[in-house]
């Protein structure tokens, strides 16, 4: 049904993932030449500086972000078929964590970009895929946990 815990999980996923594409992942500032960069989902907003076209497609991030908030969504609505719900888990595994490596590698790209000696600051959108992952976890727990409810429900008929 809709209202299970898991759909709570899946729908703070959703949300978390979601959020994820309004907040900046990081930021970095060079006090001496006054020059910033800072990290969204869909690109580097820059201050005092031209950003190289040879970064890559930063709109990667918003885009797994994006599929993935949409694949809990649509799991939430497959509470009728469970086994259908723990395989779409899996692809949103799959999806959290690809988000969670175009982070780090836009990341390190920024850093570069940027004087090399000074570290730039993660900023809290940069830990929501973490949280989006555990709440994947916990939806699959109690998923799998109503499946052998249910298979156990029909061993004794």
């Amino acid at each position: 049904m809709i209202q299970r815990i898991q759909s709570v999980f899946l729908l703070l996923l959703a949300l978390a993932m979601l959020s994820l594409l309004a907040l900046p992942l990081w930021h970095k500032v060079d006090g001496l030449t006054n020059q910033e960069l800072t990290l969204t989902a869909f690109g580097f907003d820059a201050k005092g500086l031209t950003v190289p076209a040879g970064i890559g497609p930063v709109w990667l991030i918003a885009a797994l972000a994006t599929a993935s908030a949409a694949v809990a969504i649509f799991e939430i609505f497959q509470f009728r078929t469970r086994m259908k719900q723990l395989m779409l888990g899996s692809i949103n595994l799959l999806l959290i964590t690809a988000t969670l490596g175009a982070e780090f590698y836009f990341q390190t790209k920024g850093e570069q970009l940027l004087n090399i000696k000074l570290e730039g600051q993660v900023l809290i959108a940069f830990y929501l895929p973490t949280l989006a992952l555990l709440l994947n976890l916990l939806a699959n727990r109690f998923i799998r946990r109503d499946e052998q409810l249910v298979r156990s429900a029909d061993r004794l008929r």
